[in-house]
């Protein structure tokens, strides 16, 4: 029996459900025509460890990166947490939108001021690594 005085549980965010890989393909397609992030592609020393360390490493690299600079409800100098090279990841991020949490809300609808979910950690690596692999295989330039 309930008392008239339990509250009502309230709705928490609607489950993150990640796109299909067209769904995900044609958001980067979008997402690397805007001018700033279009500038962005694999050069020299960034492309030369993403082919030295081949995929499966690239992408352990994104999820430890990712939870530690991004995941946060709110990172350590958010907006300025990502550098512009060193890393094919750190390439990545500015290239898909995917540097701090206010360009995850305007380029993924990711919303600021919570730990990212599971599934969008997930989500947000894959838009990384698919990035590389598109850039590595020379494809949708």
């Amino acid at each position: 029996m309930t008392s008239s005085r339990d509250p009502e549980p309230t709705p928490g965010p609607e489950p993150f459900t990640p796109p299909s890989p067209a769904a995900l393909d044609a958001r980067l397609d979008s997402i690397t025509r805007q001018p700033f992030r279009a500038r962005f592609h694999l050069r020299g020393r960034d492309r030369a460890t993403a082919e030295l360390k081949g995929p499966a490493t690239i992408r352990r690299h994104a999820y430890d990166l990712i939870a530690g600079r991004l995941a946060p409800a709110r990172p350590y100098k958010d907006g300025k947490q990502t550098p512009y090279r060193g890393h094919p990841v750190f390439v990545a991020q500015h290239a898909t939108g995917t540097c701090c949490r206010t360009c995850l809300l305007r380029c993924h609808g990711i919303p600021k001021g919570r730990d990212l979910t599971r599934a969008e950690r997930v989500y947000v690596v894959e838009v990384i690594c698919r990035w590389i692999e598109r850039e590595m295989t020379g494809g949708a330039r």
